[in-house]
Order: C-alpha cells, then structure tokens, then sequence
C-alpha cells in the first residue's frame, strides 16, 4: 500500500486557507463541491470518535452513516490557535472510507514519525481534516497545475539516478505563499534531493495533479455536537 505524509513545510503555524475564488461553506467543506460530492462533516466526527476509543483503549463501536465507497484518502491534525502541524499520513490506493478513515486516524495521530504520538491531553486542542483525492490527471510538464486547485505529486530521479517520490495536498503551496518552482523546488527536497535542482532533474519529473474534497473539523465543534445530540 502506498502511504504518505505531508511534509513539515505545511504546518508551522499557519492557517487554514481557503481556495482562490472558493466562497465559504457550511460544516466546514472548504471547496466548491460537485453536486454528485460525498465528503461529509461526518466523517471528521468519525476520526475524532475513533481517537478518543484507541486513547481510552476501546473500540468506537459504531458503523457510520456516511457512504463507504473507496477513495484515496488523508488524515491531517493540527493542533492550538496557530494550526500547526501535529500529523498526516494518506494513501493513494483507493480505500473503503469505513476502514480507511479508522486506520489512517490512527496511522496519522500515533505513527507519523515527525512527531510524538498524540496523547489524550493534546485532543482538546486538535483540529481533524479528511481530504478525499479525485480527479487524478496527468500534467504536461512539472509547472502543469493551479495553486490552491490541485494537489501534485511527482516522482524523479536524483543525481544519483535513484527514482524518488513525493506529494503536497492542493492547500500547502497556498498556505505558504509559494508559487510553482517554489513549491516544486520545496517538493523535491522533500522527496529526497539533497543537491542543488538541475534542469536534468525537472525535466526527469513526472507529475500527476488531483484534486480534493476536505471537511475540516475543531474538537469545540465536536463537543458541540455530542451536545446538541444529548440535549
């Protein structure tokens, strides 16, 4: 299974951000949606349900209500007022959401190397983000994408002609300001590249943009709704 996590040049405290020319929505779904979309607010308060049972040392014992199709998936915390990065890790094997969001919950919180486990102090303060990626296509060249539309990932041989990988979600190149060659610049590095980048090297890389349905998710909003359930 191929599995990923972002790298730190997404976190250190910035914001989310919204998509260029994308008005806010509600429960959180932070791109314009296709009609026929299936991310759900629901599937945040999943992540957070399954958390809190794995810190307790229990099961969440329920099945949720949202579709159970397969998609490739990534699980983000952030963590305080500033949002910094406390952990992502994804796939890009098509998954069933059921499963997929409990392992990659998990996956995300307890085992991103960047970081030290989450521990059940630090959830009142996480945010829970579900990005769904759809809409794989490939680019013409390295700079073939929008910034805040697509998500990229690209693959490349080092100058030791070694095959190297490596992926951003759409929001990261926004979030720090970034625009093309910076953000490919930065990808490579986080791909592997410990020397200078060549025009060799970006001509080796080959790019495939998606997109990407994301639900957002605070613990206050979590909180929130056991509330109103139990009123």
């Amino acid at each position: 299974m191929q599995q990923e996590s972002l790298s730190n040049h997404s976190q250190i405290g910035v914001k989310e951000c919204e998509i260029e020319g994308a008005s806010p929505l509600p429960n959180h779904i932070e791109r314009i949606l296709p009609q026929n979309s299936v991310i759900s607010s629901d599937m945040c308060y999943f992540c957070f349900d399954v958390l809190i049972a794995y810190l307790y040392k229990q099961d969440v014992g329920y099945i949720p209500s949202f579709t159970d199709a397969s998609f490739p998936l990534f699980v983000t915390w952030k963590i305080g007022h500033e949002g910094k990065l406390r952990g992502c890790i994804g796939t890009f094997d098509p998954l069933p959401l059921h499963k997929g969001l409990r392992d990659y919950c998990i996956k995300s919180s307890m085992e991103d190397n960047r970081f030290h486990p989450v521990t059940l102090a630090e959830v009142h303060k996480l945010e829970c983000s579900v990005s769904l990626l759809t809409n794989f296509t490939p680019g013409g060249d390295c700079y073939d994408w929008e910034i805040g539309v697509h998500g990229i990932t690209i693959e490349f041989f080092d100058g030791f002609k070694k095959k190297r990988k490596a992926t951003y979600l759409p929001e990261v190149a926004l979030e720090q300001g970034w625009d093309r060659i910076e953000t490919i610049n930065s990808l490579l590095k986080k791909g592997g590249l410990k020397g200078a980048v060549t025009q060799p090297i970006l001509d080796s890389i080959s790019l495939t943009r998606y997109q990407t349905e994301k639900c957002r998710v605070t613990h206050n909003e979590y909180l929130d709704l056991w509330h109103n359930k139990n009123i």
